[in-house]
């Protein structure tokens, strides 16, 4: 079993990927695949804040649910909602719905949430751990 820093280290460095595939497919025109790795970069980087704090994570892509549980850790953590939860449905319905398609803008806005909820988690992680992203 991972030790509990090693998992938190390994959920940030996955989101800082993410991040970076934001801004690759951004620049690329790719605004679907954008808005799917800034939504990923969140849940990944919630995660990563409940496995520091030692909590149990469900394997799910909603952003909402994963803030509700942070902030039962850490009330502050209601802060991200508005922030965190337009970005949920770019986890599965962007995927496989052929119609769903979301502007530059909206991409763009997907990123600046991701930038925030990142800044927002690393401010509650130590820096030893946060260092990776």
């Amino acid at each position: 079993m991972k030790e509990q820093a090693d998992l938190v280290r390994g959920l940030l460095r996955k989101a800082s990927s993410d991040l970076l595939a934001v801004d690759a497919t951004l620049a690329a025109g790719a605004n679907d695949a954008a808005a799917f790795h800034a939504q990923q970069a969140v849940e990944k980087l919630l995660k990563a804040y409940l496995a520091h704090k030692g909590a149990e994570f469900p394997f799910t892509h909603n952003l909402s649910r994963l803030v509700d549980l942070c902030a039962e850790v850490d009330a502050s953590f209601q802060a991200l909602i508005p922030i965190v939860e337009p970005l949920t449905p770019y986890a599965v319905e962007l995927r496989y719905d052929t119609d769903f398609w979301p502007t530059g803008q909206e991409a763009s806005e997907a990123r600046d949430s991701a930038i925030a909820a990142r800044n927002f988690v690393l401010a509650h992680i130590p820096p030893s751990l946060a260092a990776e992203i």
